[in-house]
């Protein structure tokens, strides 16, 4: 049987028969190959025209085929850390005819949903939670007396965050029978960063000439660890919190990478299988470029060329902090600027460029970034903690705990404040000015365009104190920049239209944020008094 549904180009020949694991797991081993291409195909053609995320989906092609071709899914658990790599097994879990209708409104969510599938024990969205699911998961299971096998697929990107070393350290102590595969691709949406991250570099740049690809053997599964690894290397760090170390292994070679599953199927207890694969792979444009191609709005499926750009006449939200942020330091040598691993989308590309020793990518580590802001702040530094307003969630007590009481001067730049559109509901904005207000010393901003988001970021960096603005995804109402950053007196709001009192009741309009331009059009009909209120608290 082969696909021609039209929406997909040339037909496919296995992957119209084996788009979920049970027929998948009917191929033969040779096979499987063939599907990788396939698979590739249907991601290239389809996030071609619908955009989506993209390059660590292609790096993941191999992995997710072998995963569901080894273990009797859905029985067996398999948890997908974050979910930027999980669209091969969307397509492969009976999900490929909807993937053209992935992050758009009553289409396939764009990561793990329980909601949708069976074959998602767990959702995701946020980093570095997969093991402490796993964890829970398998706990559950030996507590029921119900035999499955538990997988969490984790990035190096994901391993930048504490939770997941939590997990680690908890999965060991317990014995529970969870084995966490190490996507390692050298990659988080930028370059990933940290100690662990340049260790392992270290360890694949000492492997022989031929790369990872080797066969395992019992060695592989050895604790305690052999003499010869180090607390420092790889092996010797995992088996240090009780679970088993084998590889690294090519995450792209079948003939490496089936064995290495099965041995893994085969043994029981905590265990880690460490699996080397490319951002991009088998679209050279992706592999050249793994930082634009993480995720696309659309290209050209040939050439990778993106669609043609349409006319900007204002910049984004996050360029006018970006270029707020670099004008801010030129002037003040204490302004060090924190990302937890979002430079790109945060706006610190520029920063980064012209002062190299006052950023600080502290990795997919959200409570580390706010307590690493409070450190500096009481050395005399005006921390700028750039960060989604979905991140922030993350590190909740942290502003509490170790900024807010202590009434120390971090500067918080949260974008994406409300709807975010196409990441959805774990990536929406939507509780900040709830969760904000209740903290205090705490002064939380609202800019209603562009002018006064770069003001309002500088009445932040002068406060002695913290402070949060917060600004929305994308385009503002076009508002005049000419690099005014004179601060704002803080509490003040400003009345932008005085009604004329012709109407009883009288009505008054308080817009917080970017709806003030639509609240001067209800004030143009009530005739009401406009104020924009600058300050949520």
């Amino acid at each position: 049987m082969q696909d021609s549904n039209p929406h997909h180009g040339p037909s496919y020949h296995l992957l119209g028969q084996a788009d979920r694991p049970e027929t998948l797991r009917k191929l033969r081993a040779d096979q499987l190959p063939e599907l990788a291409t396939e698979v590739r195909r249907c991601l290239i053609e389809t996030l071609g025209r619908v955009g989506g995320h993209f390059g660590g989906n292609l790096g993941a092609v191999e992995l997710t085929i072998g995963v569901h071709y080894t273990f009797d899914t859905p029985q067996d658990r398999v948890i997908w850390d974050v979910g930027h790599q999980a669209y091969p097994h969307k397509i492969l879990t009976g999900r490929r005819r909807s993937l053209d209708t992935i992050r758009q409104l009553d289409g396939l969510a764009p990561f793990p949903c329980r909601a949708e599938s069976e074959y998602d024990p767990f959702g995701a969205g946020h980093s570095s939670t997969s093991i402490s699911a796993a964890a829970g998961i398998a706990a559950a299971a030996r507590n029921g007396n119900r035999p499955r096998k538990v997988i969490a697929i984790i990035g190096d990107g994901g391993l930048t965050g504490g939770m997941a070393y939590e997990a680690l350290n908890h999965i060991g102590a317990l014995g529970l029978d969870v084995l966490v595969i190490f996507n390692d691709n050298d990659m988080s949406i930028s370059e990933n960063v940290g100690g662990f991250r340049d260790n392992v570099a270290r360890l694949l740049q000492d492997l022989p000439a031929g790369g990872p690809t080797r066969s395992l053997d019992e060695s592989d599964f050895r604790r305690p660890p052999p003499p010869d690894a180090s607390a420092a290397s790889p092996r010797g760090f995992f088996e240090s919190l009780g679970v088993a170390y084998s590889g690294p292994i090519d995450g792209h070679d079948f003939s490496t990478l089936l064995p290495a599953l099965d041995a893994a199927r085969q043994r029981s207890g905590p265990q880690l299988l460490h699996v080397i694969t490319v951002k991009g792979k088998g679209f050279s444009p992706a592999e050249a470029a793994p930082i634009t191609y993480h995720a696309v709005a659309g290209f050209d499926p040939v050439t990778g060329a993106p669609p043609p750009a349409r006319p900007q006449r204002q910049p984004t939200y996050t360029q006018v902090f970006s270029d707020w942020v670099c004008r801010a330091a030129a002037k003040d040598p204490r302004l060090l600027a924190i990302t937890p691993a979002m430079r790109e989308g945060s706006g610190l590309v520029e920063f980064q460029q012209q002062f190299p020793e006052r950023y600080f990518d502290v990795g997919i580590a959200e409570q580390h970034a706010v307590t690493f802001g409070a450190g500096m702040a009481t050395e005399g530094a005006r921390p700028v903690v750039a960060i989604y307003s979905t991140f922030l969630q993350r590190a909740y007590d942290q502003l509490i705990h170790d900024v807010a009481l202590q009434n120390l001067p971090v500067l918080f730049a949260l974008d994406r404040g409300g709807l975010v559109g196409g990441d959805g509901a774990t990536h929406h904005g939507a509780f900040d000015l709830a969760f904000l207000r209740a903290i205090p010393n705490l002064v939380i901003m609202a800019p209603a365009d562009e002018e006064e988001c770069q003001r309002l970021l500088s009445t932040g960096l002068q406060h002695d104190g913290p402070s949060a603005v917060r600004y929305p995804r994308g385009l503002g109402p076009g508002a005049d920049l000419s690099g005014d950053d004179t601060p704002l007196p803080i509490g003040k709001a400003r009345v932008c239209r005085q009604g004329k009192g012709r109407r009883q009741p009288r009505v008054a309009l308080l817009s917080f944020g970017p709806m003030l331009a639509v609240a001067l059009e209800a004030g143009d009909i009530l005739d009401a008094d406009v104020v924009d209120m600058r300050f949520v608290k």
